[in-house]
């Protein structure tokens, strides 16, 4: 089965000149059919440049693009079934909800009665019920949100795109929102590439993730792969709260940190010397002083939820994320750390420029 979007060596550029910087440069990549593939990066890492050549609004400068099996990199937006729900929503004021909805099957020629029937059964699929007939100035953005999804889902189309979709909501609207994605893609079986920057929405909504960074790819595959395995101290950073540590290899399945010998999961192929260490706040484990590396609370927060703490060690402050409320630390009392198995990966310097070391 072709995958539902592939990439081949695409490279973008802005410009006539062929020394114009690369926004995009040579990148690989599918999105099986069916599932729902975030592209995750800073700003400028040329992730919404990668969704617009999706959808036909950015040309690459080369390298081809498919859709369902189909070389579509020379056709236009309205030849590639494609769809796009922007992060401004785009809803045209002056219309009605179910205006909206309907306006792309006008366009495409559908009678008026059928374009209503069937953008209120969009309006449906997506909990918007008895309000067809409401402006958007009446709506909450989340609601908003929604008959933007339902305009976009009224077409069909075989790649659904989202830029950004939920930086406008707060953060209730926004789980809320990213369930309601997540759980119509599945149900629908649709086949959606999905942009944001927001490291915990990429991890909830996603079958598989592309990081990006300097317009290249940095590290690809399912959510839990990017945060337990990052291969780049870039990818770890990125990919929630981690800190960095100087550690020494120490067999092929473990390593050493200070006092500390950390018991890997995978066997580790590092040459002989120093490497490095992203360790997870939440790998850290507590204990009575002496039964590890010795460590003194500088800072508490409560969390309802959970600690933080900033021990002040011999390797330096350690941030720590602890999920027990009920016996408090307080700023000042010694406590020893250890560390568990998960949240800890062994990384190579960031290379920037050279992209995925999968892709071929």
């Amino acid at each position: 089965m072709e995958p539902g979007i592939r990439f081949e060596q695409v490279g973008k550029r802005y410009g006539d000149d062929a020394s114009a910087p690369y926004a995009v440069r040579g990148i690989s990549f599918d999105v099986p059919k069916g599932t729902l593939t975030t592209i995750l990066g800073p700003s400028g890492c040329g992730k919404t440049t990668t969704l617009r050549m999706i959808a036909g609004l950015e040309s690459p400068t080369e390298g081809r693009v498919f859709i369902d099996g189909v070389d579509v990199t020379t056709r236009p937006p309205s030849e590639r079934n494609v769809s796009m729900v922007f992060q401004s929503y785009a809803l045209f004021p002056h219309m009605t909800v179910v205006q909206n909805v309907a306006f792309g099957l006008r366009m495409s020629g559908a009678a008026k009665d059928e374009a209503r029937a069937r953008a209120s059964d969009a309006l449906h699929s997506v909990g918007l019920v008895g309000m067809d007939d409401r402006l958007p100035s009446e709506l909450s953005g989340g609601q908003q949100q929604r008959v933007a999804l339902a305009r976009a889902l009224v077409l069909e189309p075989a790649v659904l795109l989202f830029d950004e979709p939920l930086s406008n909501l707060d953060a209730r609207l926004r789980r809320e929102m990213r369930e309601e994605i997540r759980s119509l893609q599945q149900r629908l079986r649709l086949t959606v590439a999905y942009v944001t920057h927001d490291q915990n929405e990429a991890l909830a909504v996603s079958d598989h993730i592309i990081v990006m960074d300097h317009g290249t790819i940095a590290q690809r595959g399912t959510p839990q792969e990017l945060y337990e395995r990052p291969r780049t101290t870039f990818v770890a950073g990125f990919m929630g709260e981690a800190t960095l540590f100087d550690v020494q290899p120490d067999g092929p399945h473990s390593v050493r940190l200070g006092p500390l010998r950390i018991e890997l999961r995978e066997r580790i192929d590092i040459a002989d010397g120093a490497a490095q260490a992203a360790i997870r706040p939440e790998a850290w484990q507590i204990g009575p002083p002496g039964a590890g590396l010795a460590g003194r609370v500088t800072k508490a927060a409560y969390l309802g939820h959970s600690y933080e703490y900033t021990f002040d060690t011999e390797l330096g402050p350690i941030f720590v994320v602890w999920p027990q409320v009920e016996s408090a630390l307080q700023p000042g009392m010694d406590a020893s750390l250890t560390l568990a198995r998960h949240g800890v990966a062994i990384v190579q310097p960031n290379s920037k420029g050279r992209g995925d070391p999968d892709e071929k």
